[in-house]
């Protein structure tokens, strides 16, 4: 028997107690960090913060970090991954990865807002020229790359318009003049949608939405198979500070489990409730790619494997934006709200036409989610609430 002669104070931050091996459950066990310890100098000075093979800082990553980065890379049959905050925060460290001043990016003309507003930041602050494209342009977008072109976006589908870009052939038309194409692969959660199949050097995923699926967290990431492409934004990651807490990523690990079921019911929901939307007299038209008439749909059904819950309809004309907000208003299940992928069901109006420089039509735009809620409830709902026009 050993006399431990340390004082009450010191006892309380160092212990000699060492927990027994051979523990196993089914959640990753969370690894709480920012300070890592080393066994000794040789260890320290040896180690390097960009491979996967030590731990050497909590920003860096730490066992519950490195499991969901390899977890997401597998899902979207990537090799790396690299964790970010947010999905704009994801945006953001790819662009400032990739572009400096005197380079000019691509944006699709119905990309998510805040990369819209990015890329305005990026030509604004920056020196760096963002453009924006017909998303439906497919190998035309080789018309539109320059000598300075170092990145192109594009997302499938737009999250508010829903239009579905040729990915393939504006990576085939891209990578012919050197130019790196990263995929916003969110609407599809990188399941029903294989981004590096189809041509995209990055995949850029949110999260936040179905890989989450508790509407309760905030994260990013941005995955690709290239080694030193994925150094680059390693780069950028540690030079922003781009760090993700251990909790957040476990939650987002413990929606892995059901996030292919969970995706599957929230398809299901949707196309029940974009049919009989359909059928309304007052919606003229549904922009659910999985529907026929939707711009790009002919794609959808060559590419994807499935939708998710978001679309969006088109209000009849002769109704005015006061009107269609005041069926919003009049929703009981549909919460207003942005993002998309948790539980409860989402509903959202969008000025389109100040959006979109060359949109056709003059209705009201309102975009669904479809949460997990009983389809015919969620249309009931619906139904009373267009009573109010």
């Amino acid at each position: 028997m050993t006399t431990d002669k340390k004082s009450l104070q010191t006892k309380l931050i160092h212990s000699d107690y060492t927990p027994p091996e051979g523990f196993a459950a089914f959640p990753t066990a969370i690894h709480h960090a920012s300070t890592v310890l080393f066994k000794n100098v040789a260890a320290l000075r040896s180690r390097n913060w960009q491979e996967k093979t030590g731990y050497t800082y909590g920003l860096h990553g730490t066992p519950t970090t490195f499991t969901l980065e390899a977890r997401l890379a597998a899902i979207e049959q990537g090799e790396h991954c690299v964790l970010a905050p947010s999905g704009l925060a994801a945006i953001a460290m790819v662009d400032l990865a990739l572009l400096k001043s005197g380079d000019d990016v691509l944006l699709p003309d119905n990309v998510y807002n805040p990369n819209r507003e990015m890329g305005n930041w990026l030509e604004r602050d920056f020196g760096i020229t963002a453009r924006y494209y017909d998303p439906l342009t497919g190998a035309g977008i080789a018309e539109l790359i320059q000598q300075n072109t170092r990145l192109v976006w594009t997302e499938a589908p737009g999250s508010v318009s829903m239009e579905v870009p040729d990915i393939p052939a504006i990576c085939r038309a891209a990578h012919e003049r050197g130019v790196l194409v990263a995929l916003d692969n969110t609407w599809a959660a990188g399941i029903a949608f294989a981004g590096f199949d189809h041509g995209a050097d990055i995949v850029m995923q949110a999260l936040t939405k179905y890989q989450s699926g508790g509407s309760d967290v905030l994260m990013g990431a941005v995955i690709t198979r290239d080694r030193e492409l994925h150094h680059r934004l390693e780069l950028a990651h540690m030079r922003l500070g781009l760090g993700v807490g251990a909790d957040d990523a476990y939650l987002v690990l413990r929606g892995l489990a059901t996030l292919k079921l969970r995706f599957d019911a929230h398809d299901a929901g949707a196309r029940k409730v974009a049919a009989w939307l359909k059928d309304r007299p007052e919606i003229s038209r549904v922009l659910h790619p999985a529907f026929a008439d939707c711009p790009g749909h002919e794609i959808w059904k060559r590419d994807f494997s499935g939708a998710g819950g978001l679309f969006s309809v088109i209000f009849d004309e002769r109704y005015t934006e006061a009107q269609t907000d005041r069926v919003i208003d009049a929703l009981k299940m549909f919460k207003i709200g942005y993002s998309w992928g948790g539980a409860g069901s989402l509903c959202v109006p969008y000025q389109i036409q100040t959006m979109r420089k060359a949109w056709q039509g003059n209705g009201q735009l309102v975009r669904f989610n479809i949460g997990l809620e009983d389809p015919l409830d969620l249309i009931a709902d619906i139904e009373q609430a267009l009573a109010v026009l």
